[in-house]
This record gives C-alpha cells, structure tokens and sequence, in this order.
C-alpha cells in the first residue's frame, strides 16, 4: 500500500475541515455568527497562525474580525487603495504574498507590528466583492494552491450564506411589519365594533322603545296609515338590530382563540330548531334531524354556524308550501361531513363563486331579509377549524349546504 504525500494528506484533512465549517454556515442566522465561524475555519483550513474577516464598506475594509495568535486588525478600517484585502476585493481574484517585505501592495508599516510575515487574500464573491478572508503566518511559507483553492471555496460558500441571511432578515422584517400592519387593523376593527355595539344601539333601542309606545296607544288614537308606517320603520330596525349583531360577529370572529369542547352537535341542532318553531307558529316545517356525530369545537362559535344554515334553510323555504329540512352528518375519513337541506327557492349556480362573500346576496333584499354576511361567518368558523364548506343548489328545487370538521383534534384542558 502506497502512503500519501504530506501534501494529499494536508490536502483531505483541509476538506473534512471545509465540510464542517459548511454545515456550520448552514445553521448561521447573523452576520455575527458567520464571522466566528468563518475566521475560525479559515485559519483551520491551511493550519495558519491567523485568520481575518474584512467587509467593505463603501470605500474602505473593515477589518470585522479576526483568530490569531496576536492581535492584528480587528474593529479598524482602512482605505481599500491602501491594503491587500482592498486589492483583492477591486481585482476580484485572490493574492499569495509568500513574504510581506518583498511586495509593493503591503502596506509595510502597518504590518511591522504584527507575527506576520507570510499572507493570502482571497475575496468574498469574486464577482462583486463584499469583503475578503486573510489567512497569515509567522514564518516565511508558500501555500500550496490546493490550500488557496480551498480557501476561496470558503469564502464562495460565506457569500452564499451572507446573502441567505440578508434575505432571510428581509423576510422577517416584512412579516414584523405584516404583523405591525394587521395589529393595527385588528385595533381598528375593535374599536369599530366598540362603536357599533355602543355608539349604533342606543339610539336604534331608543327608537324601537318609542315605536313600541305608539304602538301601545289605543287604536283610535292610530290610524291604519300610521300603524303600517310604524311596522314598516319598526321591521327596518329590527332589520338593522340584525345585521349589527351580524356585523359584531363577523369582525369579531377571526380574532377570538377558539376554545374546543367535545359539544353535542344533536343537542345543539335540536334546539335551533324547536326556536325556528316557536318563532314562526304558524309555519309547519317538517325538521328531519338525522344522527348528528359529537365534534370537538368551540360552542359558542358552532352555535353561529347552525344558527346561520338553519336559519337560512327556513327564510329560504317560506314560500314553499310544505317545507322539508334536513339535517344530518356522516364520517369520511377523519372527517366529519354536515349537511342542512332544504327544498326552498335554491339559487343560480353561476354566482355560486359570490356565496361565501360578505355583504354579497344571490337573492332580492325585497324577497327575502338578511345582511349578506350570514355564510361569510359560517365559511370564517369552519376554516378556522380545520373544515370546508361548499354547497350544491338549483333555482325552485332548494339547497344543501354542507360543512366538514376534524373527527378529533386535541382539546383544551377542563
């Protein structure tokens, strides 16, 4: 078997050393830690005495930092026309200087000083320069262009990793002020339903107090006239009482952490439904309530949800003369599907793309009442559990609208 030279032997020991360094580099996130990286493998590639890491700032090197055996150079700055390092970065290529006191580019004097008397210069991206990695030595020595070799494929690897980092850092900055922008949005949406809760009720209680009062007047004191007028104001302030309640819960929604209970989905449907019954006695709605699985989500939330398609199913089935509500679920995988159908008015298709949107409405405000934002809630609460929601319709043949959840997520503690 044939021993290797010393040179091949230096030569693999400096490539195990490279691959470290790079699966150091890989892990870097800070500038910071680059440097102590980098200045500690670089001097460890070629066995060096020391080792520096020099940025260039605008028309000077900085002399960033350093590993040796003395102190050399580190936190100085120096004109780039004035040093190796600032030769190599405007040269773009890397310089060998096997003795300091016999090459015009050393700066002599600053060098005096110093341990050093042999040096190499290599610059970081030799395309556009952003800085360079010296390596130095006590002694009067010539490296081997297998030492430089590597010592550049450092210094290409520590660009690489200097732009991931500033790219890295430019991400976090505009989450950081993505997340500034939408804290300031949610202030605004809080003092929005402030005003809406306090500001808009009172004076619409006031008026519907007032009517009420009228309303309690003697018939003779009323005529038909006034008395149609009166209902009329007084369904628009109900109307308007609705969509402020829908208004609080659709800007409210998104922002409260949801708080999962294992919830009785039988239970909960049960009684919408007996207060849809209760509300319009004189409707006859045929409520068809299958076997509804348990499902671990946020009560108060999947109230809205129900409330909402149920709701829906009813106002959208009225001038169906015998109304058929369905309701029921079944398990597709870890997922639970629910279902309320209807055999009401249904709606075109073509605008199913519109369903989901707030504010948006398939149907006349003068046929069926409503603020248009009843299914945003709905589509909001469900994904924020993990579901979907979609629905199937045809105009005059009623809808089906359904929504899946998780069968089992994990819950809060008791």
């Amino acid at each position: 078997m044939l021993a290797q030279a010393p040179h091949t032997i230096a030569y693999t020991s400096g490539m195990e050393v490279l691959v470290d360094t790079v699966q150091q580099l890989s892990m870097a996130r800070s500038i910071e830690r680059v440097m102590e990286i980098v200045r500690s493998g670089a001097r460890k590639l070629t066995g060096a005495d020391g080792a520096t890491f020099v940025l260039k700032e605008g028309e000077y090197c900085y002399y960033a930092d350093e590993d040796a055996i003395e102190p050399l150079w580190k936190g100085h700055r120096f004109p780039l026309t004035t040093c190796v390092s600032g030769w190599s970065m405007m040269n773009k290529k890397a310089v060998v200087i096997p003795d300091i006191y016999k090459d015009e580019r050393v700066p002599v004097e600053a060098y005096r000083p110093t341990f050093v008397k042999t040096m190499v210069m290599v610059p970081i991206r030799q395309m556009d320069p952003i800085g360079a990695i010296g390596n130095y030595w006590a002694y009067h020595h010539t490296p081997t262009p297998e030492q430089v070799r590597l010592l550049q494929s450092l210094a290409d690897i520590t660009a690489v990793t200097v732009e991931n980092i500033e790219m890295y850092n430019a991400l976090e900055r505009r989450v950081a002020e993505r997340t500034a922008e939408l804290q300031a949005v949610n202030k605004d949406l809080e003092a929005f339903s402030y005003s809406v809760s306090h500001d808009l009720r009172s004076p619409l209680r006031s008026i519907i107090g007032f009517i009420e009062l009228i309303r309690s007047e003697p018939d003779e004191n009323i005529n038909t006239r006034s008395n149609q007028m009166m209902t009329k104001v007084m369904q628009n302030a109900m109307n308007m009482h609705q969509t402020i309640d829908d208004l609080m819960a659709f800007f409210t929604m998104g922002t409260k952490a949801l708080v999962r209970r294992m919830t009785s989905m039988q239970d909960m449907v049960t009684q919408i439904c007996d207060s849809c019954c209760e509300a319009e006695p004189a409707r006859k709605i045929d409520f068809r309530i299958g076997t509804l699985s348990d499902a671990p989500v946020d009560s108060i939330a999947m109230e809205h949800v129900w409330n909402n398609l149920i709701l829906n199913a009813v106002k959208y089935s009225r001038k169906t003369e015998n109304a058929v509500i369905e309701i029921g679920s079944e398990t597709d995988g870890d997922m639970v599907i629910y279902h309320v159908r209807d055999n009401g008015a249904g709606f075109d298709m073509t605008y199913y793309d519109q369903l989901f949107e707030a504010f948006k409405r398939l149907h006349s405000g003068r046929d069926y009442e409503g603020s248009g934002i009843g299914l945003s809630i709905v589509h909001k609460i469900v994904t924020r559990h993990g579901g979907e929601v979609w629905a199937e319709s045809e105009v005059g043949h009623g809808s089906t609208f359904y929504f899946s959840l998780p069968a089992s997520v994990h819950l809060e503690d008791q």
